[in-house]
């Protein structure tokens, strides 16, 4: 790399580093009956840009912006399980993505970590 692209590089690095991230809690874990059963249990942490790395300039495109964190957090969340290429049904309760596999009886749970 030149000089300049170094210097983008190390910048975006330095910039995604620190406070600008959010982190996620990721477990997945089998039913019964429905419901979690933790039975056994895969955990894992991801860490994602906010909003502004995915187009949101804080008063317009939201809603493409959000759709492509989501899309890129459910990927990453399924690749820290092990569940690449497995398609569900997905559920939204605030700080908390719910992600039942089909012809599956396990659930993913993706929740936000604000400390």
């Amino acid at each position: 790399m030149q000089g300049n692209g170094l210097r983008a590089v190390i910048w975006h690095h330095a910039k995604h580093k620190g406070k600008d991230m959010n982190k996620f809690n990721v477990e997945y874990t089998d039913t019964f009956g429905g419901e979690a059963n933790y039975s056994w249990v895969k955990r894992a942490s991801i860490t994602m840009p906010e909003l502004t790395h995915y187009g949101y300039d804080g008063s317009t495109n939201y809603v493409a912006a959000n759709k492509r964190f989501e899309r890129e957090l459910m990927r990453r969340a399924k690749a820290a399980v092990g569940l690449t290429n497995v398609r569900g049904s997905v559920d939204r309760y605030g700080d908390q993505i719910t992600l039942h596999p089909y012809r599956m009886c396990t659930v993913l749970f993706i929740t936000y970590d604000d400390r």
